[in-house]
């Protein structure tokens, strides 16, 4: 084999095993921070608790691709930046730092502050130009809004670790940002009811899956009226605990397997791509239960 393409592969099974490894650590993590809560919790505000565990675990898996594949992922940062390969690997610490403190709760409104604020900056220096490129790529502008979801489950996270006036200001931001993305997906999901559900990209769901169609406008009713509850401050708790939880559903019944099966793919693009999906829906899935946390129950 020659040595270029034998260092291509080891490298990108690196990256394959480190984000499987670094998602499996932090559940075991945040699943031991979170027990009382769990065990407190009744109905679906079980769920509700796992907010800080489904935000953690995406970001940990982001953080060991940062580190095992930056020189793949440095081609994303822009070109006008110096040093793209330190940065690579900057984000890829700080991700990880990021989820350890959600999934533990320790300086959380750092944390969650910072992350929303650094989704932010990949919002405007890398995917707004792609989309004022391609300002008729349905997918583009789909990534700016699941990546201003992301921000806003950080912002969330930080007003609800924090006290004083800016805590229902950054709660409110994020209320709105999540509540939008709900609202955008939904439109995806009745025009494209066969794409993958909860953040409809590229991807479909495999023809194997049962009530495909079904599974994508149900999702996508969901998304409007929760989105619309949400976005309007009416029963926010219920509309963002019944979102959350229908997402959570979906990672676990819907990318669960989809997972199983690109995992058993020889092929390493698909797996990353597997894994990549099965985070980036957990992560959305947080950021909605992290909203219904962070709201009163008189709501």
């Amino acid at each position: 084999m020659h040595p270029t393409i034998l260092a291509t592969f080891f490298e990108i099974s690196r990256t394959v095993v480190s984000t499987s490894s670094a998602g499996i650590l932090l559940f075991l993590i945040a699943l031991w921070a979170a027990k009382t809560d769990i065990a407190r919790a009744g109905g679906l505000d079980k769920f509700v608790v796992f907010s800080n565990l489904c935000f953690a675990i995406p970001l940990a898996v982001f953080g060991a691709e940062h580190l095992s594949a930056a020189r793949f992922i440095m081609l994303n940062v822009p070109s006008y930046m110096p040093w793209r390969l330190f940065w690579a690997y900057f984000v890829g610490f700080a991700l990880l730092s990021a989820s350890l403190s959600i999934a533990t709760k320790i300086q959380a409104r750092w944390s969650g502050l910072l992350f929303g604020i650094m989704m932010f900056l990949f919002v405007a220096m890398v995917h707004i130009p792609r989309v004022l490129a391609s300002p008729g790529d349905r997918f583009a502008w789909t990534i700016v809004i699941r990546e201003m979801s992301f921000a806003g489950g950080g912002s969330i996270l930080a007003g609800n670790a924090m006290h004083g006036p800016g805590k229902s200001k950054l709660i409110t931001v994020g209320r709105v940002l999540i509540a939008i993305a709900a609202i955008f997906f939904s439109v995806g999901h009745f025009l494209h009811p066969a794409a993958c559900p909860g953040v409809p990209l590229e991807k479909l769901m495999p023809a194997w899956i049962p009530g495909r169609l079904l599974i994508g406008y149900l999702t996508g009713a969901i998304l409007l009226v929760a989105g619309a509850s949400i976005l309007l401050a009416r029963k926010t708790r219920m509309a963002a605990t019944y979102l959350g939880t229908w997402i959570v559903l979906l990672v676990l019944f819907i990318y669960g397997p989809i997972l199983i099966v690109q995992m058993s793919d020889p092929s390493t693009a698909v797996k990353v791509e597997g894994i990549n999906y099965f985070a980036d829906t957990l992560l959305f899935a947080g950021a909605i239960l992290a909203l219904a946390s962070a709201t009163a129950r008189t709501d």
